[in-house]
């Protein structure tokens, strides 16, 4: 068997042309800890690790719910059956490691809190932060493993001229996932491995098909995963005081009152539809939301454009930038990369000058920075410009 590493730089090929060149320090033979869901990505992961000749542990992470009555997108019982299953036949040891503490306080919470202050918060941004590269790496450590692995479409490569670690883009452009790893430091970039990254989904699929895994055409889940049904309002009422509850204006540009609504938890910048103030001649989208008036602003599409962003907590892949950048810039999971001027600044924070006004610019998500494939950066955004 050839027992060389992955090449996460980008080879494109099928599934059978997954080994090639690793950077150290992980190379083959190194005890590694693969994060299983149940779900094909982490499966063909854990399988091409087992290939390539490292010693996999796999854990699979109770996140949300119950996995004996869970009826969500994640953590449901058959999810861990076919964690198990795929361990089996891949003749590697499975735990399942219960964070549902952890992943409450760290990201429900979160996740509820930020929408109380007019925020649009981004839980898989949470999770992979503050859970999965965090607590995934303590109980690595504790089994004495070396690195940890992930299911994530996106890829490192090492720069030994700089000795630096860079984080890429997945070669398959519509499921690249570094959108979400912005937050990843040099040693979480060092001791991680995402064995699919230079695969496209059609060949994650196939090698799991070759393998027979029976998660080889298992569907993917597109909701929140502790939100399955997408009624993210009934479940933040739902883990709210009453108290919370408060009705308040919605208002133009000009402060003229054109309706109320039940919660600012019910609204997003940009939000179109379900604002409650029919009648009006042109279509008017949420602008502004302010926590401390509980007032919903809205306005025509002119003046939901933004010149820019501020970001803060702002995490530089591999040096901060001595000045401004040119880069793309990803305000949204799902919106392409616009061309951008990124100012780095004092205290973890950056400005963002678009070269053209943006509409995608909403507080509480990620503004992810790159240059070509290679991530740059990150940070959280705190308002538009």
């Amino acid at each position: 068997m050839n027992r060389q590493p992955f090449n996460n730089e980008g080879d494109t090929g099928d599934a059978d042309r997954s080994l090639a060149v690793w950077p150290q320090p992980l190379p083959p033979g190194r005890r590694i800890l693969a994060a299983l869901s149940g779900g094909v990505d982490s499966a063909v992961a854990a399988a091409l690790l087992v290939e390539a000749g490292y010693e996999v542990i796999a854990i699979s992470m109770l996140l949300a719910g119950n996995a004996e009555s869970h009826d969500g997108g994640c953590c449901s019982l058959d999810d861990f059956q076919d964690a198990r299953r795929v361990t089996e036949q891949l003749g590697i040891p499975h735990y399942v490691l219960n964070l549902k503490e952890a992943f409450r306080r760290r990201v429900m919470d979160v996740f509820t809190a930020e929408y109380l202050r007019g925020r649009t918060p981004n839980p898989c941004l949470l999770c992979n932060r503050d859970v999965k590269f965090d607590l995934l790496w303590q109980r690595a450590q504790e089994l004495d493993a070396q690195g940890i692995a992930t299911g994530h479409y996106a890829r490192v490569r090492y720069n030994p001229a700089r000795g630096r670690y860079q984080l890429l883009r997945g070669v398959d452009q519509r499921k690249d996932q570094s959108y979400f790893l912005f937050p990843l430091t040099q040693a979480q970039l060092a001791r991680t491995l995402f064995p699919v990254g230079h695969l496209t989904k059609t060949a994650v699929r196939a090698k799991a098909a070759a393998l027979g895994l029976r998660v080889a055409e298992k569907p993917e889940s597109q909701d929140i995963c502790f939100i399955p049904d997408g009624d993210y309002a009934r479940f933040i009422e739902q883990h709210l005081p009453q108290d919370y509850r408060r009705a308040g204006e919605i208002v133009d540009h000009e402060g003229h009152v054109l309706g109320t609504h039940p919660g600012i938890h019910r609204f997003t910048i940009g939000q179109r539809r379900g604002l409650g103030i029919g009648g009006l001649a042109e279509p008017r989208y949420v602008t502004h939301i302010d926590p401390e008036t509980n007032r919903v602003t809205v306005g025509s599409k002119t003046q939901l454009m933004a010149r820019g962003l501020i970001a803060r907590e702002v995490n530089w892949i591999e040096d901060l930038p001595q000045g401004a950048c040119v880069a793309t810039v990803k305000t949204r999971y799902r919106q392409p990369a616009i061309p951008a001027r990124v100012v780095p600044q004092p205290h973890g924070r950056a400005e963002v000058w678009f070269v053209h006004p943006h509409a995608g610019v909403t507080p509480g998500q990620a503004a992810v920075f790159y240059d070509g494939d290679r991530v740059l950066g990150g940070g959280w955004i705190e308002r538009g410009l």
